[in-house]
């Protein structure tokens, strides 16, 4: 390959000299190089694979090694390992993964769970967070962080993306007219160019108000991009959608991403949901910028309690609700959306 070599070692060497050779390699070729009168740092990962063990074909023995080359990598790069039989499962295990995955979608096995959001001031639901399931045949519900990461890999995640738009729209048509549904866009639906085009598709085939849907990105989608993600978001808004940022406070420059797009509200990070200072700058640094701030991973009273004095506007967590499936939404819309506090967030005094 163009980054990519083999070294073959006759006379069936034992592993310690092969060792001891990818030792050498790897110190050689890491060392810096006058290129051009300038330095260049080669850095290198090696795997190796041994006949007869792990093989007597040429094929299989290169694709083997390769696979503890990877695993090499995976481990941190300029590392060297041998082929393990767990590597082979692993491959397979994936591409079994990628197989079925590609074939979710024309096969309708995605679905949709809500999970609530509560208003805090009002004690009242104001929308759902629309998150995708995966309902495999032989796997059961698969959660998202199973497979969008492979979803990412393999160039599905826009088409699939698509497709959530346009059934958490149709869904939350069906809605009292005062809830409104988020569906998260990964980094990749920017990359087209055609994130705007499919939510004016979604909005327009459901009837759903443009302002009801609100669309939630990371930080890491926004840095990935720059400039012609926040031309997209920037669309998106003139279009009537709301924008949020998700998991604020888990990236590495969240406070100038607030100040490069006024976002509708900012999420912040279950990881911070017991650290009262944090929750307390983020809740009035939302307030003056006039951005809603969600406090998400409730799972307690207290954590809600001490959200609202802290100045959240808004919660999602188990102690509200857990994600369900669209069936159960008359229910949960029901008991939260008459301002209903439900049963276990009430406190009994000792």
């Amino acid at each position: 390959g163009g980054d990519e070599f083999a070294v073959l070692l006759p006379g069936a060497p034992d592993r310690a000299a092969v060792r001891a050779l990818a030792a050498r390699l790897l110190d050689l070729l890491s060392r810096p190089y006058i290129a051009g009168g300038r330095v260049a740092v080669v850095g290198a990962s090696i795997g190796a694979a041994v006949a007869p063990e792990d093989g007597t074909e040429p094929d299989a023995l290169l694709s083997r090694a390769d696979l503890a080359l990877y695993a090499s990598k995976d481990r941190g790069r300029g590392r060297f390992g041998f082929f393990e039989p767990e590597m082979q499962e692993r491959a397979e295990a994936r591409r079994r993964l990628e197989h079925d995955l590609r074939a979710a979608l024309p096969l309708g096995q995605f679905e949709l769970h809500y999970q609530p959001q509560l208003d805090l001031a009002r004690d009242r639901l104001t929308g759902f967070e629309a998150l995708l399931r995966w309902r495999h045949p032989g796997r059961g519900l698969v959660p998202p962080d199973a497979f969008i990461p492979v979803a990412e890999e393999i160039g599905l995640i826009s088409a699939v993306g698509d497709w959530v738009l346009r059934a958490a729209c149709q869904e939350a048509a069906r809605w009292p007219s005062g809830l409104r549904v988020a569906v998260n866009v990964a980094a990749p639906q920017f990359e087209t160019g055609g994130l705007v085009g499919a939510v004016e598709g979604a909005l327009a085939a459901s009837g759903l108000p443009r302002h009801r849907l609100e669309l939630e990105l990371t930080e890491s989608a926004l840095l990935r991009h720059g400039d012609a993600t926040l031309d997209q978001l920037r669309a998106l808004k003139r279009l009537g959608a709301q924008v949020s940022l998700d998991d604020f406070g888990t990236g590495y420059s969240s406070l100038t991403q607030l100040r490069s797009f006024p976002f509708d509200r900012v999420k912040i990070d279950r990881s911070f949901a017991e650290d009262a200072a944090v929750v307390r700058a983020v809740a009035a640094l939302g307030a003056s910028l006039g951005m809603r701030t969600t406090a998400e991973g409730v799972e307690t009273p207290a954590q809600l309690r001490r959200l609202r004095e802290d100045g959240c506007t808004e919660a999602q967590g188990y102690l509200l609700g857990r994600p369900v499936p669209a069936a159960a939404l008359p229910e949960v819309i029901e008991r939260l959306g008459a301002g209903m506090v439900p049963p276990a967030v009430e406190e009994v005094a000792p």
